[in-house]
This record gives C-alpha cells, sequence and structure tokens, in this order.
C-alpha cells in the first residue's frame, strides 16, 4: 500500500469511490466519473484542490461548489472517514495500493491519452511503475478453441524474449493465455481487470510475478467489486492507453467487450495502432475490424520486428 494516502487522494476516495467493506456498502451513492470531472474541473477554475474539503475552512469550499454537486450530498460523502479507514486497513493487509489522479505516481499515459476519460483512481496490487512501459495489448473473446489459446500464449512469449511489457484484461480465454505466455518467459505484464481486484491479487498464479516486480494488476473499480458488463466495457480503453499498440486476436461482429473495446479505439480514441491476428481460422469479426481501420498482423518473429510493429504511425494521434 502506497502509505499515507495524499489528502487529494483521500477526499477523491471519499467523493468516488463505494469502499466495499465485505459486503456492497450502503449509505450515500459516490459521485458519478461525470459529477466528479465537473466538480474536479470547478475546484481548478476557483484555485481549489480536493484536499480542502479536509481543511477546517471546508465549508468556504464546500459553498463554492454548491451549483456544482449538492452540498448535502458532498458533506454525507466526505464524512466517510471511519469507513475510509477501514477500507485502507483492508487494502493495507492485502498488499494493494491505491493512487488518484492528483498524485505523481498515477500513470502520465492515462492523463495523456484519456483526459478526463481517466479514471479519477486507481488500485493496484504490483509495481506501480510497470504502467508506464508501454508494451503490446493481446485482448480477444473468452470463449476460443485451444488453437487460439495457444497462439495467444506465443504472442505473450514473443513480448518476454524480445522485453516487451504485456498488457491485457485478465478476462478467461485469449487475455489470460497471453498472460500466461509472457509470464512463463520471465516477461513483464499489466493485467488491467474489471472486477475482483483483492482475489486476484491472493492468486497463488501471480504471486512469483508481484513478488519479483514483473506484474501488476490494476482497476479502477473497489478490489472487492463483483464482475459488471458496464465496467468490463469501460476498462477496455484503459488496456489500449497503456500500450503501445494492440493485437486483437478474436472478436465477434458487434458483439462482446473485444468488439466494443477495438471498436472505439478505431473510430474514437486513436491512441495507438490497433492490429488483428493474420493467420490461422478466418474470422468475420476480424475482418470486419480491418474495415474500421485495423491492420493486419505482421508476425514478427524477434525484438526488432515487434518493435518495427508496435511503433505508432505518423497519422496516428493521442485523444485530446
Amino acid at each position: 500500500m502506497k502509505d499515507p494516502l495524499s489528502p487529494n487522494t483521500q477526499a477523491i476516495l471519499l467523493l468516488t469511490a463505494p469502499l466495499i467493506i465485505g459486503r456492497a456498502s450502503e449509505g450515500e451513492r459516490p459521485l458519478s466519473a461525470g459529477d466528479y470531472n465537473r466538480l474536479a474541473t470547478h475546484l481548478r477554475a476557483i484555485g481549489r484542490k480536493p484536499a480542502d474539503f479536509l481543511e477546517a475552512s471546508s465549508e468556504t469550499v464546500l459553498h463554492a461548489c454548491r451549483e456544482v454537486v449538492d452540498l448535502d450530498r458532498l458533506r454525507r460523502l466526505l464524512e466517510r472517514g471511519f469507513l475510509l479507514s477501514q477500507a485502507v486497513e483492508r487494502w493495507s493487509s492485502r498488499a494493494l495500493w491505491v493512487v488518484s489522479r492528483a498524485d505523481p505516481e498515477y500513470p502520465r499515459r492515462l492523463k495523456t491519452r484519456l483526459n478526463e476519460m481517466a479514471p479519477a483512481v486507481l488500485y493496484g496490487c504490483g509495481d506501480v511503475r510497470l504502467l508506464e512501459t508501454g508494451g503490446l495489448a493481446v485482448v480477444g473473446s473468452r470463449d476460443v478453441d485451444d488453437s487460439l489459446v495457444a497462439y495467444a500464449e506465443s504472442v505473450g512469449e514473443l513480448t518476454a524474449q524480445t522485453q516487451q511489457t504485456l498488457v491485457s484484461g485478465g478476462a478467461r480465454g485469449v487475455d489470460q493465455a497471453a498472460m500466461r505466455g509472457a509470464l512463463r518467459c520471465g516477461g513483464r505484464g499489466v493485467d488491467v481487470l474489471a472486477d475482483s481486484l483483492e482475489k486476484a491479487a491472493l492468486n497463488r498464479e501471480y504471486r512469483e510475478a508481484l513478488l519479483s516486480h514483473r506484474l501488476v494488476l490494476t482497476s479502477p473499480y473497489d478490489p472487492s467489486a463483483g464482475f459488471n458488463v458496464g465496467h468490463a466495457m469501460q476498462r477496455n480503453k484503459l488496456i489500449y492507453a497503456l500500450s503501445e499498440a494492440a493485437l486483437v486476436v478474436s472478436a465477434d461482429v458487434d458483439k462482446g467487450g473485444t468488439w466494443a473495446g477495438a471498436t472505439e479505439q478505431l473510430d474514437k480514441l486513436r491512441c495507438v495502432r490497433v492490429y488483428v491476428r493474420s493467420t490461422g481460422a478466418p474470422s468475420p469479426g476480424l475482418d470486419a475490424l480491418r474495415a474500421h481501420g485495423a491492420e493486419p498482423w505482421p508476425n514478427p518473429t524477434n525484438g526488432h520486428e515487434l518493435a518495427t510493429a508496435m511503433r505508432a504511425r505518423e497519422s496516428s494521434t493521442l485523444s485530446g
């Protein structure tokens, strides 16, 4: 656990985090991402910061923000100090850390590429510095056959052998296979989880890689939060933003998180170069992604070829 939490991060957690302790929390609903972004923009405009809500003179700041967020709601959220202390104790006992957009440890890539779409808070386990190493994102469907599992593992192995970081989403199928290949060969990995960070951090399969600073697990959602389709969709943009290029191994047309994340990247965000698998069984989903602008994977076999494939096109632009 990054200790102690900065005053800004404490305030942001009080305002935005559900602070789940053992079961779904009750009480005041935290600010949504949109609510918090409006509040943060207003604070900057009046020369204030989130930590000012924790000062003895906080009433002045609260009243200055009453037109952005209901005053009573702000007060109730900021009064959750005891609940926050319980959550911090729980996270610390599980070697979890938390950083906010106000902290220097927060990944610059997310701020630069996503701007206000970057989550206000990130939770994690492992070496937070890995979030700045870029690398290759490998994503795909949960339900795939053995040939695609083997393919994803081989791509993960290549990232390890060429000292690139493997970025993925931790889901069953392609994501886990690619990460397994990378870690098995001594490589580095970044797993961006949509749920159950606390459970994943205790997984024996990840223990050695976490302890040897080769793996970081991270999530924008409470470490105890369960699966949520919306969360799974929203975290896709983080996978792309933390990488230098992405390879889609499998996808269904107009269906599922892999398709949604890839088309969002190709049509809107355009943070990184997006490739699709170009060998093996044909795929209508991958063909459709090529129609959106994805490129065929050049099947690199060494570090130089992989680095070339990951090099951003001159026409690529960062969102924002």
